[in-house]
């Protein structure tokens, strides 16, 4: 502080040695001012360096950790890419049959079915909104195929829909049919190692159950008898397993 009033004394004499044609008291505050402010951009400087440094050391920790973390044995990069695979293809799966819902809901929304399948929409979503908060807690991308799955899957549901309602109940007949099958082979799988597998066993056990549960009320809404009820079905399941197996790839 003595040094700054020391500096400002010596510039404000300068001026007024040199005869400058300048407001001298103005100059000395405003002289004062600019060298509060040199001062204060040495702090912000030193506090900023200090704060780039810890971060660098912070990056390069949490680097580190990753790296030590990232050196898994065989079993358990196998173990990883299977839960890769198994969250991928069943995001996928719940993001085409929110969207069949959606689709359905679209056209029926005012019959005497909507209740029906609002329920089971509302189940739907609930399934995906799981699979969007594993896949980063799992470090596992998405299929890149989301955006076709979106469109083909509300094409599906309002197309079958179009065709009324014991049509789209055959069209969830037969997409529970073959999403119930591939959800009973990941648990098989996730079998051999229920202790590192527990969470992913109970949410599919648990998302399986509520698909036969829409398998179910879909017969009970006479499905099978829709019009060329088992070519349609065929069709669609064939179309699914399809998707999973793109899914399961990419």
């Amino acid at each position: 502080m003595a040094t700054t009033k020391v500096s400002i004394k010596w510039l404000h004499n300068l001026i007024k040695i040199n005869g400058w044609n300048i407001h001298t008291e103005f100059t000395a505050e405003a002289i004062e001012s600019f060298w509060t402010f040199t001062e204060n951009c040495k702090i912000y400087c030193s506090l900023f360096c200090i704060g780039m440094a810890y971060r660098t050391n912070l990056i390069t920790l949490c680097f580190r950790q990753y790296s030590t973390s990232a050196k898994r044995s065989p079993k358990e990069l196998r173990d990883k890419s299977i839960r890769d695979r198994f969250l991928r293809v069943d995001h996928a799966g719940e993001v085409g049959a929110d969207r069949i819902y959606a689709g359905q809901m679209a056209v029926l929304g005012k019959t005497n079915v909507a209740n029906v399948i609002q329920h089971m929409w509302d189940q739907e979503k609930e399934h995906k909104k799981k699979f969007d908060e594993l896949l980063p807690r799992y470090r596992t991308r998405p299929t890149v195929l989301l955006p076709i799955w979106n469109v083909a899957g509300f094409v599906l549901g309002a197309g079958t829909a179009l065709l009324g309602p014991k049509m789209a109940m055959a069209c969830t007949v037969a997409v529970e049919t073959v999403i119930t099958d591939h959800y009973n082979d990941q648990i098989r799988e996730l079998m051999n190692n229920p202790e590192v597998n527990g969470e992913l066993l109970e949410i599919i056990s648990k998302f399986r159950d509520e698909e036969m549960e829409h398998h179910d009320t879909a017969i009970l809404h006479e499905a099978e008898k829709a019009p060329l009820y088992q070519a349609v079905s065929q069709i669609v399941k064939i179309g699914c397993k399809g998707a999973i197996w793109l899914s399961n790839k990419i």
